[in-house]
């Protein structure tokens, strides 16, 4: 059960940070969802075997499977991913630069390890995965006064200090120190990386971006506003053609009055999409220009598209998409 709740809870922040508008509020939710499950893991899951071999296998499990799993959810559940599968099955990429998809997929992937990189860091700086994986190659002769010819047997049980012998229990805090310490090293290292790379990320973007930062932020606010008009408006689509549907199927339709007055009042505008426009909106966008002026989205670009050859007029491509 416990496992169960862990993982349901996560992919309900996960899900929320990658439908979300503000990455940077949601990179925080996801970090501290991952923080509420480390903690809940360690304290209610997380029991080392105490056994040559099998602490090894169970350590790195301990740390490197959750964090897979986040890492392929995050890819699931980031729009972009199935933008540019749909890119693919649809235009076999041929309107993208290698340049371009390299910075799109960099984006799916850059949202994708936040999740298993706060788990790492967490695992890391707690220090009991760790502990319990490496405690039977700890080299006894380097702790002072310890007992020699000690085996592998002996060193695995040191996660679990009531299972010691009762001679070697006082070597406990200083073989444990030894081990956490080490831990606590490689994710301290590990976070210093991670935040590099993010700061120089940011940088390189800010700087050799085409766009300045005004109109980058209208690009967002655009894009997200138009996201969220059109998820409204293709509900109310479905509703009004499925309500026609049944009409005919049954000869009448229960609508309620919000419902009865929606499609009142929409109705005549309602008429079937083919599916070559919806293929025209759908798909990895990369930041275009007609005559000089912007165009924000494929569904911005779909309306420059003639009515009599019905031919996409655009004289520049410029290879942005925003993040």
């Amino acid at each position: 059960m416990a496992a169960y709740a862990l993982v349901t809870e996560n992919f309900k922040f996960a899900s929320l940070f990658f439908k979300s508008k503000d990455v940077m509020i949601f990179n925080g939710m996801i970090a501290l969802g991952t923080v509420a499950s480390q903690t809940a893991y360690n304290v209610f899951a997380f029991d080392c075997p105490c056994s040559p071999s099998r602490n090894y296998y169970y350590g790195l499990a301990a740390i490197g499977v959750p964090a897979l799993a986040f890492f392929v959810v995050g890819i699931l559940l980031n729009k972009r991913t199935w933008d540019l599968v749909s890119e693919f099955r649809l235009r076999k990429f041929r309107k993208m630069s290698a340049a371009a998809g390299s910075a799109v997929l960099g984006s799916i992937l850059g949202r994708a390890v936040v999740a298993p990189l706060t788990w790492t860091i967490l695992s890391m700086l707690q220090g009991h995965a760790y502990t319990c994986a490496l405690s039977e190659f700890t080299q006894s002769r380097t702790v002072e006064g310890f007992p020699p010819g000690q085996d592998k047997e002996i060193m695995a049980k040191f996660p679990c200090k009531e299972s010691l012998p009762e001679d070697l229990q006082g070597f406990w805090p200083e073989i444990d120190r030894r081990l956490k310490y080490e831990s606590q090293l490689i994710g301290w290292m590990i976070l210093a990386g991670m935040a590099l790379t993010v700061f120089l990320g940011m940088c390189f973007k800010r700087c050799f971006a085409p766009l300045g930062y005004q109109q980058e932020e209208y690009w967002s606010n655009y894009r997200s506003r138009e996201k969220e008009l059109f998820q409204r408006t293709a509900n109310v689509h479905a509703n009004i053609m499925a309500a026609k549907h049944i009409e005919n199927f049954f000869g009448f339709v229960a609508l309620e009055k919000a419902e009865k007055e929606q499609i009142a009042e929409y109705e005549t505008a309602v008429k079937p999409i083919c599916s070559r426009e919806w293929n025209r909106v759908t798909g990895v966008y990369l930041y275009r220009e007609k005559n000089g002026l912007p165009l924000y989205s494929r569904l911005n670009k779909w309306a420059t598209y003639t009515p009599d050859n019905n031919i996409e007029v655009c004289d520049k491509e410029m290879e942005v998409f925003i993040s």
